[in-house]
């Protein structure tokens, strides 16, 4: 009897022990699993590497940029068409620190393409939850009400409308069609970088913060200092400031700091990732907070407005708006410039 129970006390414990060893395999198995799928990269994270595999160029120059001085301001909605995610009104301390005078045009960006070979994402193939799309971008369709944004292939920042559209003549017209990863690798080259949210309100605002426009706050003097949607959106454009789209580099005033279309034209990419509540979250802003953060519901704060926005619609062109975009997303209204901290 006592052997019986011995042998079968051995069977059970082998039997367990089989067992218990099989379970170690499976969890094994399955934290090599996810540690793999922790270890994979991100679309966003190759497209930094990518970024900073960029060599800069031999010298940086502050050609065609303007040194503004720093200092507080009031950043924040300051009018009736302020939205929510522009309040609360809070003090923002600014570093001095070299500004564009322009937003980058399309000459300035062909250079950076022809010195690097950079593919903007515009260009490339992607994919979402696993259906694959041939390259191209987003353009704006009037005439159809329901979607006014459709995906065009073929189009990129050589072709903002599609393959039929191109940029001749259009050299000293911002460039469009770019990402904000596009953006961040024109700075990596230039030796420069895009600016915060807060630096963007404050170079917008010019040293007159109270103001609703970066010209004061009479809209009716706009079309002197905007390029915008006139007419009803978006069926009716009465093109009063003379550009149906996309205007030529300083074709209207600047504003008190000497910049010229830092409000209208295009919108323009910033560092900054977009939170709705971002002026309600500064207790908890470190150092790279806002700026890097990232995960794939978020998106990245875009300013300035454009000649899509119109004062019933969007007043993206106000000195407080602010709106995003996701950071590989191509649109025919959005491009950027670039600051250099002052060293």
């Amino acid at each position: 009897m006592r052997f019986s129970f011995l042998k079968y006390f051995i069977v059970a414990c082998l039997f367990c022990s089989f067992f218990r060893c099989k379970n170690q395999e499976k969890e094994k198995a399955k934290t090599s699993a996810e540690k793999i799928e922790r270890t994979e990269k991100s679309y966003h994270e190759k497209y930094l590497e990518e970024i900073a595999a960029i060599e800069e160029r031999d010298s940086v120059s502050t050609s065609g940029m303007l040194k503004i001085e720093g200092g507080e301001y009031l950043m924040g909605g300051n009018s009736q068409q302020a939205r929510r995610d522009e309040f609360p009104q809070h003090l923002e301390t600014i570093e001095t620190i070299w500004v564009d005078e322009t937003e980058v045009t399309n000459a300035e960006f062909q250079k950076f393409v022809k010195e690097t070979g950079y593919v903007t994402t515009a260009e490339r193939s992607f994919e979402i939850k696993g259906e694959s799309f041939p390259p191209g971008a987003m353009v704006f369709d009037a005439e159809n009400p329901q979607v006014w944004w459709k995906f065009k292939e073929g189009a990129n920042w050589k072709h903002p409308q599609g393959p039929e559209s191109n940029i001749k003549g259009k050299e000293d017209h911002p460039v469009v069609q770019v990402s904000w990863y596009d953006a961040m690798a024109y700075a990596k080259w230039a030796g420069k970088r895009l600016p915060t949210e807060a630096e963007f309100e404050y170079l917008a605002r010019g040293g007159k913060e109270n103001q609703i426009y970066h010209w004061g706050n009479k809209f009716e003097e706009a079309t002197e200092f905007v390029n915008f949607h006139q007419g009803d959106f978006p069926s009716v454009n009465e093109v009063k400031d003379n550009f149906e789209k996309s205007s030529p580099v300083k074709s209207f005033r600047p504003n008190a700091f000497g910049l010229y279309e830092i409000s209208g034209n295009v919108w323009e990419w910033v560092l900054d990732t977009y939170y709705p509540n971002a002026y309600s979250k500064l207790e908890q802003r470190t150092d790279g907070y806002f700026r890097e953060y990232f995960n794939e519901e978020q998106q990245k704060v875009i300013r300035g407005g454009s000649f899509l926005c119109s004062e019933s619609y969007c007043t993206g062109y106000r000195n407080a708006a602010r709106m995003s975009s996701t950071p590989e997303s191509g649109l025919e209204h959005l491009g950027f410039r670039c600051v250099k901290d002052v060293e």
